[in-house]
């Protein structure tokens, strides 16, 4: 017969976030034992876990790091913000992003038990989203910028600079994190979205009875509008609409950017 006391319930209830009933349960079926009860309850929670995997988890947290030229970013993704708010949440997202830049992407596995514990507690369908690594060649600037929303990281941006120096980088960083571009240059969109926007903007055009004779210019004229609310480089800068961000780089280039917006 297993001996355990309501002590030992409450103290299993605290390490795993069962509910009371759970938590005798487990007791009884290990006899009492503590870290068997424990890893019962693990156990089955995970496999209740694994049912809300279809579940949509479009909320979270994201969090960078920064070790001597490498930095992190690592998104951790939940079904609503009141999870993501969390202490326990903000916490483990910045440490996954400690993980990362410290010893490469693969780290994030080196936290998948409290990711998993998480999934428990918090009886959502939790997972790592986005992870970035980047290792910044000497010469180079980076920076990155993180809005923060109730605790939480929001609106996170990397962003390297081949020339130019590290205000300039945050300037774009922070420039990045208002725009929320898709691309760097016009070629890196794809020709597909480029032309079934060319083609809609045609039929737009055309259906305002514009001439026909003005219809390519007309068309021309709203794709370049297009292009600059998902090109980084064709962007207004928007502490200063009057110049360009290609402008605002002078001899200076972007050599990559990456961004998460949670809900986004």
């Amino acid at each position: 017969m297993s001996s355990f006391t309501a002590k030992d319930v409450q103290s299993l209830r605290q390490a795993t976030g069962a509910g009371m009933m759970d938590a005798k349960k487990a007791l009884t079926e290990n006899d009492g034992d503590f870290d068997a009860a424990a890893k019962w309850l693990r156990e089955k929670g995970l496999a209740k876990a694994a049912t809300r995997t279809d579940r949509e988890n479009e909320q979270g947290a994201v969090a960078v790091a920064r070790e001597g030229d490498a930095v992190a970013l690592v998104e951790l993704k939940s079904e609503t913000d009141f999870s993501a708010k969390a202490e326990d949440f903000v916490s483990l997202t910045t440490r996954l992003a400690e993980a990362v830049v410290a010893r490469g992407e693969g780290a994030v596995s080196e936290l998948a038990d409290e990711v998993d514990q998480l999934k428990i507690t918090k009886k959502e369908n939790i997972e790592v989203g986005k992870v970035v690594r980047w290792d910044v060649p000497e010469g180079h600037a980076v920076d990155s910028y993180l809005h923060v929303q109730d605790g939480r990281g929001v609106n996170a941006v990397l962003v390297e600079l081949d020339g130019g120096g590290q205000e300039l980088a945050h300037d774009v960083a922070v420039h990045i994190a208002f725009t929320k571009p898709s691309y760097l240059t016009r070629d890196d969109v794809p020709s597909d979205e480029v032309e079934a926007e060319r083609s809609a903007l045609t039929d737009i055009t055309r259906a305002e009875g514009k001439p026909e004779a003005a219809l390519e210019k007309i068309v021309e004229g709203r794709l370049t509008g297009w292009f600059k609310e998902r090109v980084l480089l064709e962007q207004n800068f928007v502490r200063d609409e009057k110049q360009t961000i290609t402008q605002l780089l002078g001899g200076s280039s972007i050599v990559r950017f990456d961004q998460v917006v949670i809900g986004g």
